[in-house]
């Protein structure tokens, strides 16, 4: 592993991918870190190569989702040494192609590391989901036992039916002394 590489912890990318519009992406300004570019030099390479980022690689953030982003992370405004533009939100595909585009050996190297990410949250989930899965499973399964558990309790808990006299024979209520002999 080479020490460009080596300088590009996991954990960092892992963070930098976030959820927007129901896709994992990573910003333009984290990607230019990773590459070891501006954030300027990377999208302007980006706006040279439009067409090799359709809209499932790459989509520029709108006002709202960029306002939610500030409040959410910190980040400065306008005006303050922030952005002057909105961001684009690159997906797997998209930063694969960002690598392409810089064509430096760092970007190679850290695309490398940003696919590794995105394999890993995707791992995440799928194992997430079959944990759900199975916890759903085991709900209905419990659920079947703890009813007749339930049903039997009811059973204890009514009272017994009450015993009527056979039909014919009337009913002898008190008590009855018998004589004894001596």
């Amino acid at each position: 592993m080479s020490k460009s590489l080596a300088t590009l912890p996991m954990e960092r990318v892992e963070r930098a991918i976030i959820l927007m519009r129901g896709e994992k992406v990573i910003l333009d300004s984290d990607l230019a870190q990773f590459y070891g570019v501006s954030t300027a030099r990377l999208n302007q390479q980006v706006n040279r190569n439009l067409d090799r980022f359709p809209g499932d690689f790459m989509f520029r953030l709108t006002e709202e989702e960029f306002q939610d982003l500030i409040l959410q992370n910190a980040t400065s405004k306008k005006g303050r040494g922030g952005r002057r533009k909105l961001p684009y939100a690159f997906t797997e595909h998209g930063a694969l192609m960002v690598a392409n585009v810089l064509n430096s050996q760092r970007a190679v190297q850290a695309s490398v590391q940003v696919v590794r990410a995105f394999i890993q949250l995707r791992r995440m989930l799928a194992s997430n989901a079959e944990l759900a899965r199975n916890l759903d499973d085991l709900e209905k399964k419990y659920d079947r036992q703890f009813k007749i558990v339930f049903d039997a309790i009811r059973q204890l808990m009514s009272p017994p039916p009450v015993m009527s006299p056979p039909p014919g024979k009337p009913k002898v209520i008190g008590f009855r002394a018998t004589a004894r002999k001596k």
